[in-house]
């Protein structure tokens, strides 16, 4: 069975390792709050048979409990601190993790490592450390970073297969603890992937914001591609469209 990665929009990705189903930051709602989502909607059968899903924070976007509801009964792995919130929304099978920690789903080995993000869920709170996740299976390692800036310690990170990176975010401006294509790139030379892909860009936009710098919403992937090529050579980059995957080789 081939190992596969296929981006479903913003960060939510359906990563499966030996036969494994994982599923990121799952927002697979055509409308999260203010946020219409600006490409096709996901079917169902992409998110079907899902085997545990990583949630990296708590923010609205990454984590939409009517997505979760959707998924079913499903293992959560989620930051620490915040097992509350799920188990309230009927979920039963939470682990909740801390940066370091270390947990298993048959074959997989997931991670959770640190990012540079808030953890804080608005408006009340509660607040929990923002993580990213490598999943190792038998012959791949993936990283998805979740939603994160630039550290140094990302060259602690070793032996990766797949980069999973923000590059953008879901309006027209960034805030703090984020990435831009650029910064993605310079990460890049930190994790040395042999494939990144860029994510958390060209999916979810403001309600009636369309014409607010739509450049943010096609263009993030494409620029952090043309950076790469310039900083980290080596890294073979695969822009994909939502709904769109690739199998990988070893």
């Amino acid at each position: 069975m081939d190992d596969t990665i296929d981006w479903l929009g913003h960060a939510t990705v359906r990563i499966e390792l030996d036969g494994i189903r994982v599923l990121t930051d799952p927002t697979i709602r055509d409308r999260i709050g203010p946020l219409d989502r600006k490409v096709a909607p996901i079917p169902h059968h992409e998110v079907a048979r899902i085997d545990v899903v990583l949630v990296s924070h708590l923010h609205q976007d990454h984590l939409d409990l009517p997505s979760l509801r959707r998924l079913g009964d499903v293992r959560l792995i989620v930051p620490k601190g915040s097992g509350a919130i799920f188990r309230a929304a009927g979920h039963r099978d939470v682990d909740e993790l801390a940066p370091g920690d270390r947990t298993h789903h048959g074959p997989l080995t997931i991670d959770a490592v640190r990012a540079d993000h808030s953890g804080f869920r608005p408006p009340f709170g509660p607040t929990a450390p923002a993580l990213g996740f490598v999943v190792s299976g038998h012959r791949h390692r993936v990283y998805f970073a979740g939603d994160t800036a630039l550290y140094p310690e990302m060259a602690e990170i070793p032996d990766l297969d797949v980069a999973l990176v923000p590059v953008w975010g879901w309006g027209p401006n960034l805030r703090g603890g984020h990435m831009d294509p650029v910064m993605a790139a310079d990460a890049m030379t930190l994790l040395r992937p042999r494939f990144a892909v860029p994510i958390h860009w060209g999916t979810f936009w403001p309600k009636a914001f369309d014409l607010v710098r739509p450049d943010r919403l096609r263009l993030p992937g494409i620029e952090f591609r043309a950076a790469v090529r310039e900083k980290a050579p080596k890294v073979r980059t695969e822009i994909l469209h939502p709904g769109g995957g690739f199998v990988l080789r070893r």
